[in-house]
């Protein structure tokens, strides 16, 4: 399957380039309402924890929004990614019916798609920091990779929850409900340091979600937020993404034959 995206990557870019295009047609404001809610959120976030709860950023120096902006960016691509990639094949069912076509390239299609508004998210966080005039270094070059270890990891969630959303409509809402959820179980708002007195199992068990790895890396690059176990969790992340894009890869390519009978 892997290889198969690489030899189809120029379709996959068109495909992605045309789904990126097809969200905003018809609206009167077009590409900006991909700002306006992420924005809004930021802004929510901000006022509640650094305004009304006065929380306080690990990183001396660093302002609360500043510190949340590298770590709700790349949850904002893995959410945007799941809740679009699981309906990807009844959005596109004409193409699924089609005999001659590789229906596996339409996860990384919707990827891809999603992966063209992170990249624009990340263009606005380096504005942002350079007109709060905070240094970056050449570490921010790290987001690439972090950016390519989350992608890796979507990929296959998203050919798992696609696969099967196919003959269990249901999934679409269970995803989305877990993202509700899973952006609490990851140290975005917070720092995982405030359960390190209180209840040291928590901040264990924080470490043990993959995203912990992305946003702390996302970090580490942009405002050098301490990373610790930094070879540790690397090793970790790597080992659960192959297993994820495993089962993911080998459900989708079990049910993959009955996607036109059902669609």
């Amino acid at each position: 399957m892997i290889l198969e995206l690489i030899k189809n990557w120029k379709m996959i870019l068109s495909l992605a380039k045309s789904d990126f295009k097809k969200r905003f047609v018809g609206s009167y404001f077009g590409i900006l309402w991909m700002f306006i809610q992420p924005l809004a959120t930021i802004l929510v976030y901000t006022l509640i924890f650094q305004v009304g709860f006065k929380s306080v950023p690990p990183v001396p120096g660093v302002p609360y929004v500043l510190w949340l902006i590298p770590g709700i960016i790349p949850w904002f691509y893995f959410q945007d990614s799941l809740l679009q990639g699981t309906g990807v094949l009844y959005e596109y069912n004409f193409l699924v019916k089609k005999v001659v076509f590789n229906v596996a390239m339409l996860p990384a299609v919707k990827l891809v798609s999603v992966l063209l508004s992170h990249a624009c998210f990340v263009v606005i966080m380096f504005i942002v920091f350079f007109v709060a005039r905070v240094p970056i270094s050449v570490k921010c070059l790290m987001i690439i990779y972090f950016s390519f270890a989350l992608s890796i990891l979507s990929l296959g969630i998203i050919y798992f929850t696609s696969a099967i959303n196919v003959f269990f409509k249901d999934m679409g809402q269970i995803v989305g409900i877990l993202m509700q959820f899973g952006i609490w179980m990851a140290p975005i708002m917070y720092d995982e340091s405030l359960f390190l007195n209180r209840a040291p199992i928590v901040c264990k068990l924080i470490k043990l979600n993959p995203i912990y790895y992305i946003v702390k890396g996302y970090r580490f690059a942009m405002i050098n937020d301490s990373f610790t176990d930094i070879k540790f969790l690397t090793i970790y992340f790597w080992v659960v993404t192959i297993i994820v894009f495993a089962i993911g890869s080998k459900v989708f390519n079990k049910f993959k034959v009955h996607f036109s009978d059902v669609l």
